[in-house]
């Protein structure tokens, strides 16, 4: 039997791979799963190779070592070279060293770097694998760096079907990338299914291409479903972060708090979000003027805030920055960019005003007013024009009086002291005023005590000016008894100099004197009386007499006062009764009150005496009496039952030091409810006295015959112009007496009659249907009915679509009876007429009327006592107003409860 042939020798480049992989698995008794990286031919420095999981392998690790000092790796497991880098063989590998120091943990992670100089080689369908581990049509894990620099075509991964074992497969691909925009980035060979890439892809462009993969036989079956194939594009690091503004402008008040925010900045990396490509770092460069720092920045959120409260304007209003924000979290080796940042210093009210000098001196002449004397400046190192830099002055003493007042320059901040009190040399020479001055805006400081402000004293020196006569007080006044005698003599008005404070070379005059009672003498102001003076004349108010006098010096300049002169009163006026007539209404009063008036002092008046005075013709004392009320006032009543009129009594008053005044009183006995009830009225001719009428009664007189004249014309022009229409009589005399009457039963109304026309109806419009002979007449929107008997039948005359009134039918004259209608007379007209209308109305279809249509009223009566009580009622006997005197008992019963009331 022949012996087996020897295995052939395995191919050199295998074995090394077999020994390496062999030494990688027995030093990796610690060590996680191997990352296999496919990378080109060459790498420069600082570039991103790929990212390793390394959260996987240790969760938390505090140190990270990278085994080949050609690469690094940082926080989040991207591997990027530090120095340029040229594979001379296919592979290359290191060892990624993790340690946690708490809990003492060490972990390592193999890297493999793969580098392909070649496609790799078409398999032919006959080759046949005999053993397969897992199934090959299965989505795969595809990713490849964005910006490759090849070589193109740049192999990606293999895609197989387990079916190439019994079948010869066909493999195609199609989607983004392939048959859709962009067009042919991706290809499959049809025979092996190695999927190549054919040229270089930007993430920010493209972050991954979902294509679909196929396999197919020859003859068209589909062994497999499609199969949803990814292509990740990793990111690199190719796009630098940018500041939203090139140039940033803050503003900060000076004196901020440590860490007061100036303002934030912001930029923007258009790689791939969450890695360290995007993890941005801001930090400040430069600051200018460098010294001192004043200004930190948040390295992650880029918020500028302060490092000191010694921000001052002052000393410098504005500060710039250099700003700048890297990308990889700061890494040496990250993008960066950079910016501007201009900070200005806001002012505050950190400087009071002081005053340039600590004293001033100025100078104002005596009355005058409303004039600038002074003007005073301070220093401010607050903003100019502002409110921290405008300044308030005040006066803090020596104004008590208000003659001065200071104000602000609005363009020189300059203090302006003003007179607006005249001032007085003779009362003060000199005066001195402390002021003060504050900003318009609040110090920043909230807590500052008063005598923080800054003061300053000013000292104003008052002129003398040559100045005329003074007249203090203006009103100066004297006493002198109205009694006195003619030349009495008396103190005057007194002028003086105020220089001199003398009143020599001072002359006097009087300029009003309203009834020449004095002469003023022309060197002293001496008065003399002229004439008696009378302290109850008409012009004197208050028992004081007014005369003005001039004073003039020898230079000729004036001044004008007043000299009142006191008159003292002397009991020279008996107390009068100033009411000369008084009513007494009987039966309502019987008595008057009397009420007397002294124009004398008032300690030459009250209390009075009053006492009845008896003439020779009359007996006063039995007739009336006299009671005391009060210290000037009695009650005067009548002691008998006299009758009605005027009667003459004399009273006497007395005052208290017993100068007495007769006065004769005018009393009239009335029958009437109140005084001027009296004097309307009048009262009849009684006793010796005589009364007239008074003016209210004459005009209502004169208005009641003016009204009886206006209706007498209206009925006589309406019975006219009926008279000259003949009409024809009415075919329903009752139709056209169905009107409304204000009267309940048969009164007193009449039918009016002048000249032979009977009234008609007023205010009807148009020609009507004539009735019989009476008259309608309309007061107040009510219609008063009428009924009268003539000589003429009642026929029906009616124009269709026309009021209807009662009217003559024809040109000749009616005969009326003066005299009323009896109630017979009245009922025997109306009532079968009335019956035949209602039969007529409100009736429907069946010619049956309502049940409330037909309703009786009764007759109430003749009327009463008092008979008809309405404002038209005929009154044709009776021209006057006298029956207003004579009513009926119920009117006057009526009348004296709303008098008592």
């Amino acid at each position: 039997m022949a012996a087996a042939p020897a295995p052939a020798p395995a191919p050199r480049g295998a074995l090394c791979r077999l020994l390496l992989t062999l030494a990688i698995l027995t030093c990796a008794c610690d060590a996680c799963k191997t990352v296999t990286l496919h990378v080109p031919s060459q790498l420069d420095a600082e570039k991103f190779v790929g990212r390793v999981n390394l959260k996987e392998c240790l969760k938390s690790a505090d140190r990270i070592h990278s085994s080949d000092a050609d690469f690094q790796v940082l926080e989040d497991g991207s591997v990027y070279t530090t120095n340029a880098v040229l594979f001379s063989s296919e592979k290359r590998h290191f060892t990624i060293s993790l340690s946690n120091l708490q809990n003492h943990e060490d972990k390592k992670i193999h890297v493999l770097l793969e580098h392909h100089t070649k496609a790799l080689k078409r398999s032919h369908p006959e080759e046949k694998v005999l053993r397969r581990a897992k199934r090959r049509w299965a989505p795969i894990p595809c990713s490849m760096m964005e910006n490759s620099l090849g070589p193109f075509p740049l192999f990606l991964q293999q895609i197989q079907s387990d079916t190439a074992q019994n079948y010869t497969i066909y493999y195609s691909i199609s989607g983004p990338g392939v048959d859709q925009v962009p067009l042919n980035l991706f290809y499959v060979e049809r025979n092996t299914g190695n999927l190549f890439c054919t040229g270089p892809v930007d993430r920010e462009q493209y972050d991954s291409f979902e294509i679909v993969a196929f396999a197919a036989t020859p003859d068209g079956y589909h062994p497999e479903f499609p199969l949803p194939l990814v292509i990740r594009i990793e990111d690199e690091n190719d796009n630098y972060p940018i500041f939203t503004n090139s140039t940033y402008i803050f503003t900060i008040a000076e004196h901020s708090r440590v860490g007061s925010t100036v303002g934030q900045v912001c930029a923007i990396d258009k790689d791939e979000p969450g890695t360290l490509h995007t993890q941005l770092k801001y930090s400040i460069l430069q600051q200018l003027p460098a010294s001192p720092t004043l200004f930190f920045m948040n390295p992650t959120t880029g918020v500028i805030t302060t490092t000191t409260s010694q921000l001052d304007r002052e000393l410098l209003d504005k500060y710039q920055l250099k700003i700048k924000v890297q990308d990889m979290n700061g890494q040496p080796f990250g993008l960066q960019t950079t910016a501007t940042c201009i900070i200005y210093i806001e002012d505050v009210n950190d400087h009071l005003p002081t005053f340039t000098r600590s004293s001033y001196v100025a100078s104002v002449e005596e009355n005058t007013v409303d004039v600038e004397i002074l003007r005073v400046s301070v220093e401010d190192k607050d903003l100019i024009n502002t409110a921290n830099w405008r300044a308030t002055y005040t006066i803090l003493k020596g104004n008590e009086n208000g003659h001065f007042k200071i104000v602000t320059d609005p363009k020189t901040n300059e203090g302006v002291l003003c007179v607006v009190k005249p001032l007085n040399y003779e009362e003060r020479q000199q005066l001195t005023l402390q002021i003060g001055v504050v900003n318009e805006a609040p110090y920043y400081r909230e807590t500052i005590s008063r005598s923080a402000m800054s003061t300053a004293t000013i000292t104003v020196n008052v002129k003398n000016q040559d100045e005329g006569p003074e007249c203090a007080p203006p009103v100066q006044t004297v006493r002198i008894k109205e009694n006195a005698p003619v030349n009495t003599k008396s103190n005057g008005y007194k002028a003086y100099n105020p220089d001199t404070k003398s009143s020599s070379d001072i002359r006097y005059k009087k300029i009003n004197d309203p009834k020449g009672w004095i002469t003023v003498d022309e060197n002293t102001g001496s008065i003399k009386t002229f004439r008696n003076l009378d302290r109850e004349a008409e012009s004197i108010r208050n028992g004081v007499y007014n005369v003005t006098i001039l004073a003039t010096d020898k230079v000729g300049r004036t001044c004008t006062g007043t000299l009142g002169i006191i008159l003292e009163d002397v009991n020279d006026n008996g107390p009068v009764i100033p009411k000369k007539t008084a009513v007494i209404c009987k039966p309502t009063m019987s008595s008057t009150e009397l009420v007397a008036f002294d124009p004398d002092d008032p300690m030459n008046g009250p209390p009075f005496s009053f006492r009845l005075e008896e003439d020779s013709d009359s007996d006063a004392q039995r007739m009336w009496g006299l009671t005391k009320i009060n210290d000037t006032a009695a009650r005067l009543f009548n002691q008998n039952d006299a009758p009605f009129g005027p009667y003459t009594v004399r009273v006497r008053v007395t005052d208290r030091h017993g100068l007495s005044h007769t006065t004769p009183l005018s009393v009239i006995i009335c029958d009437c409810i109140t005084e001027d009830d009296c004097s309307l009225r009048g009262a009849p001719r009684t006793g010796t006295g005589e009364f007239r009428l008074g003016k209210w009664a004459i005009l209502a007189i004169l208005l009641g015959i003016a009204l009886l004249f206006c209706i007498l014309f209206t009925l006589v022009c309406g019975a006219t112009g009926a008279a000259r229409k003949p009409k024809a009589l009415p075919d329903d005399v009752t139709q056209q007496n169905l009107i409304v009457s204000n009267t309940e039963a048969p009164g007193d109304d009449r039918v009016y009659s002048a000249n032979g026309f009977t009234t008609h109806t007023v205010g009807s419009a148009g020609p009507g249907a004539c009735g019989p002979v009476g008259s309608g007449l309309i007061h107040g929107g009510q219609e008063a009915i009428e009924m009268v008997k003539g000589h003429q039948t009642l026929d029906s005359c009616r124009w269709p679509g026309q009021h209807h009134t009662l009217e003559t039918c024809g040109a000749g004259r009616v005969e009326v009876d003066t005299g009323r209608c009896t109630h017979s007379e009245w009922r025997s007209f109306t009532q079968p007429r009335l019956g035949e209308k209602v039969q007529l109305c409100n009736q429907d279809d069946s010619h049956g009327h309502a049940q409330d249509y037909v309703l009786p009223y009764r007759y109430e009566g003749q009327g009463s006592v008092a008979g008809s009580v309405g404002c038209c009622s005929d009154r044709q006997e009776e021209d006057g107003l006298d029956f207003l005197d004579h009513l009926e008992p119920k009117f006057r019963t009526l009348a004296e409860a709303c008098v008592k009331r």
